[in-house]
This record gives structure tokens, sequence and C-alpha cells, in this order.
């Protein structure tokens, strides 16, 4: 199949007018120009359409909320699944990693409880070869609960994860290292008054257990799971004491760091810096800490990550190319190339021949909308616009 007369985002530069020849699900051929029209060969007309590679998300929120969209209020997994598979395809991701929350809490009804957590795993390693993307889990470790450390092992001997983060939201640092805005934005996340979160923090406090036995702890899971062949992240690193912290874990990945000091360490290091795509798309953080576009102007960010919005990994990419931050191709690398390096997937993340067809066909007159989504060369989303422009299909 060829895609014809569009602009293809290439590794290196961004070909204004070219065409994409897909041949059993890899790139066979990229052309200057209109593609040839032969009358055996099947021809999409992709005038005035951009080309990036399919998009790869490494962590992603949104199942918990597909499942439970209100407190306490639950829907099948398998069915959410499914609902969350075609959002993210109509959002040019051909790639995600759903990130789910190994933490202990007292809740059973909780999205975050072990049956939950362990459900959505299964249903995701069960249904894997059934959904429009390749769906993949990102278990997030919170250190400050060791007891579920023994569920995380069992997980990861079942290979049913992917990717390990180590993260710690104890308040007083990282992410909440700023107390009255933690007080304040969970007061408003989970609509509760202020005096309920500040008993509530006193009393996580009061419990809070020894960190340097929880980081011992963390270390040791680390290990298995390097061993395993798994990617190591740190999340919400605030100071370089904590980037080399991680570092020594093995980990390999800085998320969301809160500060520009961590993350020109993690980058000094080697390591690959994420920030979120949300953060881009509202010009700054919810939480009031690093800002993303200014990490990306200051040279120390190499991916974007969807965190809770996966419509925000795409356009982020032309919010950065009109502001003048980056050009397009290395723009697309933020939600593509480099996310693929970093996670060693070898077969995806660029246009380039032999490469898995994973692509998203994006109208930018305007605000750039997708208008199809392409997983190994078949179409996995495709609206009227590309209906009409290939009915022989």
């Amino acid at each position: 199949m060829w895609l014809s007369d569009l602009r293809v985002v290439l590794p290196d530069q961004t070909l204004e007018r070219g065409s994409l020849r897909l041949s059993d699900g890899r790139i066979a051929e990229i052309v200057e120009g209109p593609a040839p029209r032969r009358e055996e060969a099947a021809w999409v007309d992709c005038c005035g359409l951009t080309a990036l590679p399919g998009v790869i998300d490494m962590h992603g929120d949104m199942l918990e909320r597909e499942i439970e969209p209100r407190p306490s209020t639950h829907f099948p997994t398998d069915m959410a699944l499914f609902e969350l598979d075609k959002r993210l395809a109509g959002a040019g991701v051909t790639t995600a990693y759903a990130a789910l929350s190994f933490y202990e809490n007292e809740r059973e009804d909780s999205v975050r409880s072990r049956t939950i957590v362990r459900d959505m795993i299964t249903t995701i390693n069960a249904l894997r070869d059934r959904l429009l993307i390749d769906f993949l889990v990102h278990a997030r470790f919170e250190v400050s609960t060791p007891s579920i450390a023994p569920f995380l092992v069992e997980m990861l001997n079942a290979d049913q994860l992917h990717i390990i983060s180590l993260m710690d939201h104890t308040p007083g640092q990282g992410q909440y290292r700023d107390i009255e805005h933690y007080i304040t934005f969970i007061a408003k996340w989970r609509k509760v008054d202020r005096a309920y979160v500040e008993a509530e923090l006193a009393e996580r406090m009061q419990k809070a257990d020894d960190a340097q036995s929880n980081w011992e702890l963390a270390r040791d899971i680390a290990t298995l799971a390097v061993g395993q062949g798994l990617t190591i992240a740190s999340h919400d690193d605030d100071t370089i004491e904590k980037v080399d912290l991680v570092a020594s874990l093995g980990a390999t990945i800085c998320e969301f760091p809160v500060t520009l000091e961590a993350a020109q360490e993690a980058r000094r290091r080697g390591m690959h810096v994420v920030m979120g795509a949300p953060n881009v798309l509202r010009s700054g953080s919810h939480s009031g800490n690093l800002s993303a576009t200014e990490a990306i102007a200051a040279g120390v960010v190499d991916i974007l990550a969807a965190d809770y919005y996966p419509a925000g990994l795409f356009q982020s990419v032309f919010i950065l190319v009109n502001a003048g931050v980056l050009p397009l191709h290395e723009a697309a690398h933020l939600v593509s190339q480099n996310v693929a390096d970093a996670l060693n997937l070898h077969d995806r993340g660029r246009i380039s021949v032999g490469k898995s067809a994973d692509l998203a066909l994006i109208e930018t007159d305007g605000r750039p909308r997708v208008r199809g989504t392409l997983r190994h060369g078949a179409p996995i989303y495709w609206d009227g616009m590309m209906a009409r422009r290939s009915a022989w299909l």
C-alpha cells in the first residue's frame, strides 16, 4: 500500500512532500513526491496530512479512570481496556504502557487495591493480542509502602510486568515537597475538607517507615527486575542526591523531575528524562513544579508521556514546533524515537525502511487532528475523511 503525497517526519529531517510504501507490516520504501500510480497498487491520497511515527506512551494513568470514573463506581476491566484502546488509537498512539499503582491502602474497593490491580495486569496480558495498539504494563512501586513488595515480586516472577518505576509520594519531598500545596491539591482533588487531609497527613507521617530500609528493599526489587530484562525508572526526583540514589539502583529513566537541577543531573548521568505532555499543553505543571517547555528549551528532556491525557502527546509536538522551541522532526522524537530507544523497542519509533509501519496521519490545518492511525501497516483508526480517500479498503 502507498500513502501518497504527504509531509513525512523522518528521523533527521522533515520531507515536505513524500510518499511511503508499506508492505508486510513494515515501511518498505520512502520516496520524494507523489507515489507512482500503478493499476495494481493500493494507493491512498494523503495530501495535506503529516505522517509521524506512531506515538509511544511509556506512562499513562488512564485505565484506572476508565474502570472507576467516579469514586467506588467500577466497570468491567476488559470493557474499560477495549474502550481505552480505541481512544488511544484515535490519539495516534500505537504503543502504550498502562501505569498501575503498587501502593498499599486499606480500601478494598479502591481501583488501586491488590485485587483490582491484579485484574488489570492479567487482563492486559491476556488480551494483548486482541487489542488495536500494543499494550504493556508499567508497575509504579510506592517505596513508602513496603508491604506491597511481595505482590510486586509475584507479578515480576510471573512475567506480567514490562517497566518498573520507583516512587515515593511521602509529603515533604519529591512531587509534594510543598506541604501546603499538597494539602490544597489533595483536598480539591478528592473533594474533602482541608482539615480531613491535614489529619490524614499527620497520621501518615507518624506511621512512616524507615526510609533507608524502604530504599534497600527497592534496590533488591530493581536488581531482580533488571535481571529479568526490565527497564527501571525513577519518579519525581527533586535533588541531585535523589538522582544519585536512583541511579545507583539501576534506574535509566528519570520521570517527571520536579526541579531543573534534578533533570540536569539525570541528563549528565546519561538517563532519559521524561516530562508530562499535559505540562506542555497547559504551559506549566499542575503541581507548581518544573515547566516541561522550559526544561525542553534547556535541552534536558528526551521524552513526553501522556500521564493522564493521551491527546496531549501529539498536540505537544505541534505546540513546541509552533512556539519555535524545536523543529518538527526533533519534537516528534519526544513521543516516538526517544521513547523506543529508552525502552529497547528496536522495531518501532521511526519512519525508516524496515521499521514497523506504525504511523499517525495528522491534519495540521488549524488545531492538529489525527485522521488515521496505522499499526503494522493496517489502519486501527480511520476517520470519515480517510475512508473517502481510500474507498478500496
